[in-house]
C-alpha cells in the first residue's frame, strides 16, 4: 500500500508551516488510470461527491421523466446546496408538486449555510427546515424515486429499494464491489469505493453520452444539468459553483466532506478524484484547482483558479502572512 502523497503546503514567511497529503487519480473513459498521486486503492468515503451516482435511480427508473423534472431539479438532485432562496424556494415547490411537505423529507433541519438567508432567519426569530439541508434537493430525489416505487417513507434505511437501487448504481460504475457504508450528515447511507473507483466513476459520466443506453443516457443528463446550473449545485463563492463556471460548460464539479473532490470533464474523457487524508476543505479545493490547471481545463489566471491555487493567508489586521499552495507533485 502506498502512502499519502503531500498535495498542498501551507506557507508562512519563508517557512513551510504545514502539509497536507492525501490520494489523487484521473482515470480516461476505459477506466485506466492516466495519473496519480498517493495510493489509487485507498478505500474512502465519497460523501456528497456521490450525489450524481445516488441519482441515477431516480433516472434509470423513469421516476424524473414521470414527474416532469427539468434539468434545474436534476442539478439540484446533485447538489450540496447553501440553503439560499435560489435553492429552498425550488426544492420546496418540488416537494409541494408531488403532494409532499418537509415533513416527508429525512435529511434533518440545517441553519442556511448562504450568510445573507442565516442572518434575516435570526432578525426574524426563524428556524431551519428541512429543505434549508444542504442534500435536500437530493432526498427530494430520493423521494420521488420512493413515490414512484410505492415504497415506504423511510427511504433512508438501507434495505429500502431506493438505497438498493443507489447501490447497485454505485457499484456498477465505480466498477467494484463496496465494502462497507456508513450514515452520512443527511442520514442517507454513504457506500466506500477506492480513490480509483470514484475516479473510474467520474469517467464514465464524462464519456456518458455516446454509448446507448438507459444508464448511459442517465449519466448524460445529470452531469449536462450540473453543468447548466452550477449556481444551484453550491452557491455563490462556492468552489463548485466558481471552479465550473471558470470552466465555462467544460466539465462538472463536486465536492464531499472531508476533502474529497470529483471532477468530470466530457471534452477530454477524463475522470478525476482526490481525498486529502486530514479532511482539510482548503486543501481539496487547492488541489482541484492545480490539477484541472494540470490538465489545461482552467487557466490559471482566472480569479476562482488564483482564489484555491495561491490563496493568501491574512491575519486580522490583513496583513498577509503566508500562502496555501500546491505541493511539488502538483506543480
Amino acid at each position: 500500500m502506498k502512502h499519502a502523497e503531500a498535495l498542498v503546503e501551507v506557507w508562512r514567511g519563508d517557512l513551510l508551516e504545514s502539509v497536507h497529503a492525501g490520494h489523487a487519480v484521473v482515470c480516461d473513459s476505459t477506466g485506466a488510470i492516466v495519473e496519480a498521486w498517493g495510493d489509487p486503492d485507498k478505500i474512502i468515503y465519497p460523501r456528497s461527491s456521490a450525489k450524481m451516482i445516488q441519482g441515477l435511480p431516480l433516472m434509470d427508473s423513469g421516476a424524473a421523466d414521470a414527474a416532469g423534472l427539468g434539468t434545474e431539479h436534476l442539478a439540484l438532485a446533485c447538489a450540496s446546496h447553501e440553503g439560499a432562496p435560489e435553492h429552498t424556494e425550488r426544492v420546496e415547490r418540488w416537494l409541494s408538486d408531488m403532494g409532499m411537505t418537509d415533513a416527508d423529507l429525512r435529511c434533518g433541519p440545517e441553519f442556511p449555510r448562504d450568510e445573507e438567508t442565516g442572518h434575516a432567519m435570526i432578525r426574524a426569530h426563524g428556524q431551519p427546515c428541512q429543505w434549508h439541508n444542504n442534500c435536500s434537493g437530493k432526498h427530494s430525489g430520493f423521494l420521488t424515486l420512493t413515490r414512484h416505487l410505492r415504497a415506504g417513507p423511510e427511504y433512508v434505511e438501507i434495505d429500502h429499494p431506493v438505497q438498493q437501487a443507489a447501490l447497485e448504481a454505485f457499484e456498477d460504475v465505480t466498477g467494484m464491489t463496496s465494502p462497507c457504508y456508513g450514515i452520512d450528515g443527511c442520514a442517507a447511507p454513504n457506500f466506500a469505493t477506492s480513490v480509483h473507483g470514484l475516479a473510474r466513476a467520474m469517467a464514465r459520466f464524462a464519456a456518458a453520452g455516446q454509448g446507448g443506453g438507459v444508464r448511459d443516457a442517465s449519466m448524460a443528463r445529470l452531469r449536462d444539468a450540473m453543468i447548466a446550473h452550477p449556481s444551484l449545485v453550491a452557491g455563490e463563492g462556492r468552489a463548485c459553483t466558481e471552479l465550473m463556471q471558470a470552466l465555462g460548460g467544460r466539465g462538472a464539479l463536486k465536492t464531499g466532506a472531508e476533502g474529497v473532490f470529483v471532477g468530470i470533464l466530457p471534452q477530454q474523457g477524463l475522470g478525476l478524484a482526490l481525498k486529502i487524508a486530514d479532511g482539510a476543505t482548503r486543501a481539496s479545493e487547492c488541489a482541484l484547482a492545480a490539477i484541472l490547471v494540470r490538465l489545461g481545463v482552467l487557466d490559471p489566471t482566472h480569479p476562482a483558479a488564483i482564489k484555491r491555487i495561491n490563496p493568501p493567508i491574512p491575519n486580522r489586521r490583513g496583513m498577509t502572512t503566508g500562502e496555501i499552495r500546491p505541493a511539488a507533485a502538483l506543480a
